[in-house]
């Protein structure tokens, strides 16, 4: 035994000579080792110093020099100390077992980190790599694999030459995928208990045991599918992997990645029971229903088996056809799942398996959440503007706020006002909206066939005003905190607008509601006549005037080096429609959509998240988000989600105001529903959408008095006026005059 443990003809000769000191502490250590296992329990002297012996070495390790630091460890690992602490814990006598355990536990525990800065203790992966492989069980080896996925979690994939040496990515497979197995065991084994289980309390319990074996298997996996892809790189080959019959002649077989696979099978075959259950137990249960949090493991899951399948070829469609067959179930778990987790954006990319109330709860946990009332009142952003200086003083307060300060929320006030709350905020966020987006202002241009759907103005010049771009920005914010606080503001998209904001590509069909102008200049050259082209009949060269709107003239622009010397003929057409577009609704917007972009990710828990919150909806989704309903207001509707205090459905009054709001133009009714509750633009399911019942009191006072309302709480208090036609009187001075101190929100 002696002889195998203290063999050390692999160890480079030049290795030795540098590292003499080091090669004879390791050794000495094997050989105390050797001689306890030999001499049982008569060696006290030896067992007493094995632990100083490790801590030693440990303390010789260099600190300041990784490459050195790595030798040391690759010499304790060359020299089989690992296998000597494990003979050690394996012995038969409890004292011997004892002290293996604790030296073998100097690599994993904490106290390690006295001896060692971070970096090298992540070298220490070798070593623990290595007591993994030899324990291959029990709660030793448990600790082992935790620290190992500890470690690998902080050096990365990137680094691993660093702290395994130069491992071959073949190798690397090997090493990872037994933990992947022995992981994947354990998911199985949850999945089927919280399934079965039938009390609330132990399926708590199992999740969190659950939850940690899907957090260690996502790691290995990550681990294991990096070697994959490198070890295909370094044949030549390309991925997905193509596991057909003849697979096992391919120049990167290996048994290790097809077991993968079905590793990958078993479990997508057995999400689907699990699912079927869930659904059974919801119904069985009827209205006292509970989720079970075991079930929300689920979706984890599933990530992880949408990430694998991007490995192989046709496993993401296969596990997307799975999924099709739970959409239900897929939609209540998003339902339930927490809205501070990322962990389900994934899900985004796949539209057609989740609903539209899904894909807005995804994508409302990308914002902060917001803080209402009591203790957190104190962290709202306060803003105090006048109505008179509307949008300069909601620009002061906005675009130059730090953005942390506005994530959990904002607490507006009017001047001399003494309206509070939410109503207040809901009218402020449509009043600057409709300022900001008005074509007056030269920011943004309204589509000619729907004029609350914008995008940026290409004629605004902003190297004459570069103040255009801060404005902007200040924009970005505005509408990321509307969708914060769920506020319809009536404003939508184009679609150019929306394909820049989430960085794709802009064509000629995406330009024809922003421009039918040009979409039909552009389609007629397309489409015109080859020699009627080549005629120069048409006299067009690749140059665009372009309006300079604060300056009031146009200005010719080359679309390209030497462009009004090229002229426009059959053969380069379609360059020249693809470089107009480009130039007309890409280079000339692009600094405007960035800073918008920009001021719209410094709502987002995480700025990253700007460009997958726009890919990862539908235009029609953001439509349904901000726009509101653009159908007009249904009164019956209205009346049906409307109770009254201290009044009946029966009396006059309540009878003569509905008579006067049935009465009313389109606008009138916004208006007034505007007045009532600062909502101007319901949402697409109408009143049932709001997360409120609206109210009509009485309140006492002269018959002369305007009605007022506390828009918090959908409240209009309502006097009680003697006749119709002095109901209609009131009611319709507050649609002609909007005036906001009539507000009374507290």
């Amino acid at each position: 035994m002696a002889a195998e443990l203290m063999n050390d003809e692999h160890l480079d000769a030049e290795l030795i000579q540098e590292h003499l000191q080091v090669i004879e502490a390791v050794k000495y250590l094997v050989f105390c080792v050797c001689r306890i296992l030999k001499a049982g329990d008569s060696d006290e002297s030896s067992i007493d110093d094995v632990v100083p012996r490790v801590k030693d070495f440990l303390r010789m390790i260099p600190t300041d020099n990784k490459d050195k630091s790595m030798e040391y460890l690759q010499i304790f690992k060359n020299l089989a100390a690992p296998r000597a602490l494990f003979l050690l814990f394996k012995s038969p006598i409890k004292r011997n077992k004892e002290i293996g355990e604790e030296s073998i536990r100097l690599f994993l525990n904490p106290e390690i980190g006295r001896c060692l800065p971070r970096s090298v203790q992540n070298q220490c992966a070798l070593i623990v790599s290595e007591f993994c492989s030899i324990l291959n069980h029990g709660p030793l080896y448990n600790s082992c694999r935790e620290t190992l996925g500890s470690l690998l979690k902080s050096i990365g994939f990137a680094n691993r030459s660093r702290y395994f040496g130069n491992v071959k990515p073949s190798d690397l497979i090997e090493l990872f995928f037994p933990y992947v197995r022995e992981l994947s065991l354990s998911l199985f084994e949850g999945l089927y208990s919280i399934t079965t289980s039938s009390s609330l309390s132990t399926s708590f319990e199992l999740s969190l045991s659950f939850g940690s074996d899907i957090r260690e298997f996502a790691l290995f996996s990550l681990h294991l599918r990096r070697a994959i892809e490198d070890h295909f790189k370094s044949k030549g080959q390309s991925l997905p992997v193509c596991l057909d019959d003849n697979f096992h002649e391919h120049p990167c077989y290996l048994k290790s990645i097809v077991e993968f696979y079905s590793i990958f099978d078993d479990l997508v075959k057995l999400i689907n029971p699990c699912m079927n259950w869930m659904f059974t137990s919801i119904r069985i249960a009827g209205r006292g229903w509970e989720f079970n949090h075991g079930w929300s493991y689920y979706l984890s899951v599933l990530k992880e088996l949408d990430i694998i399948s991007k490995l192989f070829q046709g496993a993401e469609e296969y596990l997307l056809s799975e999924m099709q067959s739970y959409k239900l179930q897929l939609d209540m778990l998003i339902w339930f799942s927490k809205r501070s987790s990322d962990d389900h954006q994934w899900l985004l990319k796949h539209k057609n398996v989740i609903d539209f109330e899904s894909r807005t709860n995804l994508i409302m946990m990308m914002f902060p959440e917001v803080k209402q009332g009591g203790e957190d009142e104190n962290k709202l952003h306060k803003v105090l503007i006048d109505r008179s200086q509307l949008l300069t003083e909601s620009f002061e307060n906005i675009a130059h706020a730090n953005p942390k300060s506005l994530h959990s929320g904002l607490f507006i006030e009017f001047k001399n006002e003494v309206a509070t709350g939410n109503g207040v905020l809901r009218e402020w966020l449509v009043l600057v909206c409709q300022a900001l987006f008005n074509p007056e202002n030269s920011l943004f241009l309204a589509c000619p066939y729907d004029r609350r759907r914008f995008f940026p103005n290409p004629a605004t010049n902003i190297d004459v005003d570069p103040r255009h771009l801060t404005y902007y920005r200040f924009c970005g914010r505005v509408i990321a905190l509307a969708l914060m606080h769920n506020i319809q503001v009536g404003i939508a998209f184009d679609l150019v607008f929306f394909l820049k904001l989430a960085g794709e590509g802009i064509s000629l069909e995406d330009v024809r509601y922003a421009d039918p102008i040009m979409y039909n200049s552009c389609k007629k050259i397309l489409e015109m006549d080859v020699d009627f082209m080549d005629s120069d009949a048409m006299g067009l060269t690749f140059v665009t005037e372009i309006e300079e709107s604060e300056a009031g003239f146009r200005k010719v622009v080359e679309l390209c080096p030497g462009g009004n010397t090229i002229v426009v003929n059959s053969k380069n057409r379609e360059e020249y429609v693809h470089l107009l577009i480009q130039h007309c609704f890409v280079k000339s917007i692009a600094k405007k959509v960035a800073y918008f972009a920009r001021g719209f990710g410094d709502i987002l828990c995480k700025r990253k998240l700007q460009k997958i919150f726009f890919r990862s909806i539908e235009l029609k989704d953001l439509d349904r988000m901000l726009l509101g309903s653009d159908k007009a207001i249904c009164v019956t509707d209205w009346k049906a989600h409307t109770d009254y205090d201290d009044y009946k459905e029966t009396d006059d009054q309540i009878c003569w105001f509905w008579k006067v709001v049935e009465g009313m133009s389109s606008e009138q009714q916004r208006e007034l529903l505007f007045f009532w509750t600062s909502v101007k633009y319901l949402p697409v399911d109408g009143f049932s959408g709001l997360p409120s019942r609206l109210y009509i009191y009485k309140t006492s006072g002269s018959h002369h008095r305007l009605p007022s309302s506390h828009t918090c709480f959908y409240r209009l208090a309502l006097p009680h006026y003697p006749s119709l036609a002095v109901m209609q009187q009131h009611l319709f001075l507050i649609c002609q005059e909007h005036v906001g101190c009539s507000f009374g929100d507290d």
